[in-house]
């Protein structure tokens, strides 16, 4: 990557820093670091007036998405270990987003689910993330934007059907 040549002073996220072959893999790539960037987001959110952390909305996000978690599997999902998350959901906690109870299907295990304020702060999140993608597709017609979603879609599901089948056998032997 190119230092300082991205935005605010980072490295440049363009595709061409990244040498596959694929301009797809290429420009994916450049797209997941962006919005996967701890540092975009707290800057974005910081701009915007939001009072919670990058952490905590990735937290409400997914719990908002796929319902009460154990906590190993919230450490799982956002890529970190339990005491980070420990602290995440203490804060959370705290503000009274979230709360512990035991696991129905094992009463050691603990999950951590949203409260009714949580299930509308998590639904604030997903409405930061409305705002940003209309950002992005200012400017786009009605008919481009509908054509990238049915690719985006038929894509997504394309690459979750072939990530099955690449973690039963790997990958193919590379083809000339």
């Amino acid at each position: 990557m190119h230092e300082g040549s991205g935005a605010e002073g980072g490295p440049s996220l363009a595709a061409g820093d990244f040498p596959y072959r694929s301009r797809l893999l290429a420009n994916l790539s450049a797209l997941i670091l962006l919005w996967d960037s701890p540092t975009l987001q707290g800057q974005i959110l910081a701009k915007s007036g939001e009072s919670l952390d990058q952490p905590s909305h990735q937290t409400l996000r997914h719990l908002l998405a796929w319902g009460a978690m154990r906590p190993t599997a919230l450490a799982e999902v956002l890529g970190t270990g339990p005491s980070y998350v420990s602290k995440i959901v203490r804060r959370l906690e705290n503000d009274g987003l979230v709360v512990r109870s035991a696991d129905p299907r094992d009463r050691r295990a603990t999950l951590i689910k949203l409260t009714d304020a949580g299930e509308s702060a998590a639904r604030g999140v997903y409405a930061l993330g409305d705002r940003m993608i209309a950002e992005v597709l200012d400017g786009w017609s009605a008919s481009d934007v509908r054509r990238y979603t049915d690719l985006t879609e038929r894509f997504v599901a394309d690459a979750i059907t072939a990530a099955a089948r690449m973690r039963e056998r790997g990958l193919r032997p590379e083809t000339s």
